[in-house]
């Protein structure tokens, strides 16, 4: 059996710009990216990040769920219409520790 890949855990800074659209060059302002969504998956600190973003003033356009599979998980949009989903998976384990 060859072993399992390495996981790589992305750090990355979110921030949010109100004026998105206006700071963007001529002649791209007006572009819109429907349909685009992009999930970045957390190791923890799911419910830190989506109050953090509401303090904000990010609008939440799906609040924070969790699903019955396992899957917690927010969601945000820009004003481009890009899709911003922010995941973090629970096992079983902590399911049952938290119930």
């Amino acid at each position: 059996m060859a072993p399992a890949p390495p996981l790589y855990d992305l750090a990355l800074p979110v921030g949010w710009r109100e004026d998105a659209a206006a700071a963007a060059a001529a002649g791209r302002r007006e572009r819109h990216a429907d349909g685009l969504i992009l999930v970045f998956t957390l190791a923890d600190g799911l419910d830190d990040e989506e109050r953090r973003l509401r303090d904000a003033g990010v609008e939440i356009t799906m609040p924070l769920r969790e699903e019955p599979w396992g899957e917690r998980l927010f969601q945000v949009t820009d004003p481009s219409g890009v899709i911003v989903r922010f995941v973090e998976w629970v096992t079983r384990g902590t399911q049952e520790q938290a119930g």
